[in-house]
Order: C-alpha cells, then structure tokens, then sequence
C-alpha cells in the first residue's frame, strides 16, 4: 500500500511501539490519529510533532475495550481525515504476576485483560469496517506477542490473551476479505516503560537475559517493531491472517 494521502488509526500511539508507528506512517504521507487512554501528554506530543513536520495527526481519548469509544474513535478519524485506509491494534495490558503464583491472579484481571487485548481489536476492527471499504479497502495489523506461543510472558492472561488475538487475526482475515487484509506482529522483549515499569528493579537483568538468549544477540526497540508493522503495511498485498514475530530468533533459541 502506498500511504500518501492514507489516513491510519494507531491505538495506544503515543508510546511506545505506538509511537514509532505513528511517526513511520506520518513520514511516508499517512494521517495518523493517535489513539490514547491514560498517555495524553504523549500522544499530544507525538501528535504535535507529526503536524510540527509537515503532516496530519490528532491525539483522540479512547479506551478500546469501550465499543461505544471505539466507534466515537473511528468516527473522528473520518470526520479528520475523510478516510480510514490502516489500523494499529497496538494498544494493550497486563498484570505482572509469576506464572506460579496462581493465587495472585484474580478475576477482574483475566476479564481486564481481555478486554483490553481481545474484544479492543475486535472493536475497532469492527467500527472501521464500513470507513475502510467505503475507501476501497484497507489493513488492520494486531500486535500480539511471543507469549502467545511460549505461554509465558508476564502473566498467564496475558499469554492467554495473546494467543486468541491470533486467532482473532485469522478469524477477521477471513471475515473482512478480500478488501481488507488482516496481519499480527508478535514481539518479544521491547526496550521502554512498558516492561521498565512492569519489572522494575529486574528490567536490566531481563533485559540481558533475553538478549543473551536470542540469536541475534539483542532484543528490540520500539522502532524495530514498528519496522516490521511496516513490512506488512507498505509490503506484498498477498499476504493476509499472518502472525510475523519479531523478536532477534528469541523463540528458535541459539
């Protein structure tokens, strides 16, 4: 897909792999709107350097496992931009919890979960629908994670939840071709706040640990997923309900 003159929704945009995403797109001509919950500073900032470079973008609040926000969201980017040609289910959640310590996790957080990481993709996949073949077609591209195949990451309903968002990818690819193409890139370990905040004090030694692991000696930056986004974006228009990891050969192992 060429992206000039495209607009594309990246949910969770303002940090992170969201960000990296958002930047890439708006370089290549795509209008972008970023797409937060709590980060709004963030997405404000990234929002405004996209439009401080020359492009278009917005900062819309949404919580994606509202399908009601969802929509709102979806409806506020045609109304920007006349136009939905991508979508970046980027936006996520966790609980940090040991896999063994199965008493620590609650209800309220399989269902938080899931929310967030399931029925959010599912949401807006479906509010952009109509927008996205309104315009001819459009992709959509999940981000999942290596612990959907490993069954392990930082929770059991994380992993959990990851693995039926490849299903979903499959699921969507089928249901919303031949126009609209559905992909997933599954990550591994990612430098930021995300995992900085989630493991604290241990971040480093992950950090090590994962890269030693790999390989390709090394574990990725926000911006070496949001290359492989693009791969899928800006690739072979062939290819639909695909899982592409990323993760430096961390789960073939050395």
């Amino acid at each position: 897909m060429q992206l000039e003159g495209k607009a594309a929704i990246v949910t969770g945009g303002g940090t992170g792999v969201g960000r990296a995403t958002s930047l890439r797109l708006a370089k290549q001509g795509c209008a972008v709107l970023v797409n937060y919950s709590r980060s709004r500073d963030e997405a404000e900032a990234t929002a405004g350097e996209i439009e401080t470079a020359g492009g278009r973008a917005i900062a819309v609040k949404g919580d994606v496992s509202d399908d009601a926000a969802c929509r709102k969201m979806v409806d506020e980017a045609v109304k920007a931009f006349g136009r939905i040609d991508v979508l970046v289910n980027n936006a996520g959640t966790t609980k940090f919890v040991l896999a063994s310590d199965l008493d620590k996790v609650q209800d309220e957080d399989w269902l938080r979960i899931y929310s967030v990481n399931v029925l959010g993709p599912f949401h807006c996949a479906r509010a952009v629908r109509e927008p996205m073949l309104a315009g001819g077609g459009g992709q959509i591209i999940n981000i999942s994670s290596v612990a959907a195949f490993a069954g392990k990451g930082s929770s059991i309903p994380y992993a959990a939840s990851k693995a039926a968002l490849n299903n979903l990818t499959v699921a969507l690819a089928r249901a919303l071709a031949p126009k609209i193409r559905v992909n997933a890139i599954a990550p591994g370990f990612i430098t930021g706040r995300w995992l900085q905040e989630g493991l604290g004090d241990a971040y480093e030694k992950a950090k090590d640990t994962y890269a030693s692991a790999a390989p390709l000696d090394k574990v990725s930056e926000p911006d070496d997923v949001a290359a492989a986004i693009m791969s899928l974006v800006t690739g072979s228009q062939m290819i639909t309900g695909q899982v592409l990891v990323c993760d430096g050969g961390l789960l073939h192992g050395k």
